[in-house]
């Protein structure tokens, strides 16, 4: 069974610790199995990529590397801070909004 992460591919996101640390970039890929997800522009590192074919080139590309869920907070661009998310009924849909000041995420 997948363990659930309290964020989606597609959310605006701040890197809380680390090197990133402030960096604010949207969610490419999550992956619950492991508890990562991948954010544009933070954790960037340099991979070696080997020339498959005669056509293909090979040379050091950036790339953003996983890192832990735990170190990401939704962001509110209303506040401009990250928050954690609550939910609100809206008809019978569900939708996550910011704790501090109930803006929708």
């Amino acid at each position: 069974m997948a363990n659930k992460l309290h964020v989606k591919t597609g959310d605006q996101v701040i890197v809380t610790t680390g090197n990133a640390k402030g960096t604010i970039g949207k969610v490419l890929e999550v992956s619950p199995k492991e508890g990562k997800v991948i954010v544009e522009g933070a954790n960037i590192v340099k991979k070696h990529i080997k020339p498959r074919s005669a056509q293909e080139q090979g040379g050091i590309v950036e790339a953003p590397a996983a890192m832990y869920a735990c170190k990401v907070q939704l962001y509110c661009s209303k506040c401009k801070k990250g928050t954690r998310a609550a939910h609100k009924m809206d008809g019978d849909k569900k939708i996550r909004v910011c704790v501090k000041c109930g803006a929708e995420l």
